[in-house]
Order: structure tokens, then sequence, then C-alpha cells
């Protein structure tokens, strides 16, 4: 893999290391061809499995430039991919920090409602855009959704007693198809990092866009709380924070459930699960009721929980669909600021400025 200093296909020179993921490295260039402008590169593992997943990845970004030349529906934006000494490298625009690094450096301090809204309305817009496409991501968590410009101020908050990063500008991108799948392809039973994995998932009963909705829901309660909601070892221990989060699964999923190994999870129809053990009492002692998370009982928290309540629906067949989420009462404040907004400026820029953060 390349360093810095190297210059791939005789024109990006790599500034800086970004990530090292499992199948590729991300790197920052300077595109010599295009005045120096500063570009992220993708460069996929000289592996057969790594470079087949990268082509994939191209088509499907491909698809979505195509069906979204003026980049309005929060995706990442493909700018093209080269091949370079075996390595299939893709070209992106430069973008922030993940929402995750931005909390991991902002000691994982929970976000404002407000920005909340805001990246959920544009997570929500970007996967429904995905979905009308007859595409699922698979792989949504807090690493793949992407600030544009992850610029901060700082400010004292009195009650932690320290300063927090606050986001100048919450716009995100969501990032990283190279897992996504289009519904006439094969589905692999597993799809999903663990923590965003919904029940369907889980018990190997087949997936489709909803496992999308459930992973955003997860996203949504992390940045409320500022940490995962799921931190489970295996799959039975991840049921059983979904039960203490949730509630008991559904009778009609548990009967569905014919692979041997996910029986095994279950008893007389319940989930067999000792709460009385080590890992029952680690998963009573971190995990409780939806609800009981809630900071403040104000109209705009009720809707924020009533929202992820509607995404962590247990059947996906009866799940908030994004369509339907983007009408939710939570975005109404987004619609109702666009309305009384002003004419834009030449930039496109709303000139009209945001409402102060409610405190509770």
């Amino acid at each position: 893999m390349c360093q810095r200093g190297d210059v791939l296909n005789a024109r990006y020179e790599v500034v800086a290391v970004l990530d090292d993921g499992h199948y590729a490295r991300v790197v920052e260039c300077m595109d010599h061809e295009a005045g120096g402008r500063h570009v992220a590169v993708k460069i996929a593992k000289d592996l057969d499995w790594s470079s087949d997943a990268a082509r994939e990845e191209i088509q499907v970004l491909e698809d979505l430039k195509a069906s979204d030349p003026s980049n309005a529906y929060h995706c990442v934006q493909m700018l093209g991919w080269f091949e370079y000494h075996g390595h299939v490298c893709i070209v992106f625009e430069l973008l922030g920090l993940s929402t995750f690094d931005f909390m991991s450096n902002n000691d994982f301090s929970p976000f404002s409602l407000d920005d909340i809204r805001h990246m959920a309305y544009q997570i929500c817009t970007s996967v429904n855009f995905l979905h009308m496409k007859k595409l699922t991501h698979t792989d949504l968590k807090t690493d793949n959704i992407v600030y544009v410009n992850s610029d901060y101020v700082e400010e004292y908050n009195p009650k932690l007693r320290r300063k927090e990063r606050r986001l100048r500008n919450p716009d995100i991108k969501v990032v990283d198809f190279g897992c996504a799948t289009y519904d006439h392809k094969y589905h692999k039973p597993s799809v999903t990092a663990r923590a965003y994995r919904a029940p369907e998932v889980v018990l190997e009963l087949g997936w489709s866009h909803p496992c999308d909705v459930w992973s955003i829901g997860c996203i949504l309660l992390e940045y409320y709380r500022g940490v995962l909601v799921f931190e489970p070892d295996d799959d039975i221990e991840h049921l059983a924070m979904m039960e203490r989060l949730l509630g008991p699964l559904p009778d009609h999923m548990i009967k569905r459930v014919v692979s041997s190994r996910k029986k095994k999870y279950f008893r007389k129809g319940r989930l067999a699960w000792d709460e009385r053990s080590a890992s029952g009492q680690y998963v009573s002692g971190c995990c409780k009721p939806l609800k009981e998370y809630m900071t403040c009982h104000d109209s705009d928290h009720e809707n924020l929980f009533d929202l992820i309540g509607k995404m962590l629906e247990y059947d996906p067949a009866t799940r908030i669909t994004l369509e339907e989420a983007l009408e939710h009462p939570f975005f109404l404040p987004l619609k109702q600021e666009k309305r009384a907004c002003p004419p834009t400026s030449e930039a496109g820029k709303c000139l009209c400025l945001p409402d102060k953060r409610k405190l509770c």
C-alpha cells in the first residue's frame, strides 16, 4: 500500500493516510490535474475479493451519480477511479470527520437535539434514496456517516465543568457502499456491524431495506446518548439487550427461526436467558427500557423517541419506512424553518439564522 509522498497514476500525490479498513486504505491526496484540489482515494487491497468488492462499489457509485447529478441526496460523490499496481482505486470528494470520530474526539458527549434532527433528516433522505434505487446499504454505522466539514467551536458545559466541541455545520454524507446490495442480487445471511444489526439479521430470517432503518434507529440513540446502545459479545446477548430495551421478541418471529444454531437460543417460545448469570447481570446493568434514556420530556424529546421506537420495531414488515419517517413530527421544525427562510443568496445558502438550542 502507498505512503505519504507517493504519486498515484502520475496525478494524485499522497499527503496523509486517513483510514486503514478491512479491505482498503483511504488516503488524502493532492490532485495535480485539478489545480491541487485535495481528494480522498480509497485503495483496495491487492486481493481478488477486495478488488471485486471495489468494482461492485464503483458500479453502485456510478448508478447513484447518474441518478443524482446535482448531489442532492447526501451520498458521497465518486469523482473517478483507476488501477494502480493491481489496486483498484476510487477517488472521492474530501470530507470531514466521521460522526464516530467527532464523538470520540469530544469525549463521547451527546449531540444537541437540533444537530440530531438535522443529521437524522439527511441520513433518512440519503438512505431513502438508496431504497428507491432498490439498494440496501447494509453497513450503516456512525463511522459511515461523515461530515461535509467537521469544523467546530468550543463551548463550556457548566454541568460537566468542561469544554465541549459544537459543530459549525452538521451537514453529513453517507459513505462506504462496498456492501450495498441490490434487491435482485444475492443477500448473504449476515450483514451490518453487530452493534447496528437488526433482529431479522441476527435470527437469519432474511433481510431487505428495513434492516437499514433499524441501523439508523441505533445511530440516532447513540447520538443522543454519546455511546453505543448495544455492545454484545454474541447473538444471544444481543437479543437479550434488545428485549431489555424493547420488550419480548414477537412470537411469530421466534416461530420462523429455522436455523438450528439460532433455535438453541429459545426455550418454550422464549429467549433462553438467565438474568442471574454474569452475562444477565451485565445486560441488566448496561441496558434499560428505551424511554428511560430520555433526559427531558418535552415534545421534541418525545417525538425523537417516538421516531426511534418506530425504527426499532422488531418486525421488519411493520417497521417504519424512511419515506414515512421523513414525514414524522420530529422533523416538523426543519420544515417550518425552511418555509420561514427568506430567499437564498447567490451561493444558494439560506440567509436565516438558526434558532437557539432549547434548554431542558
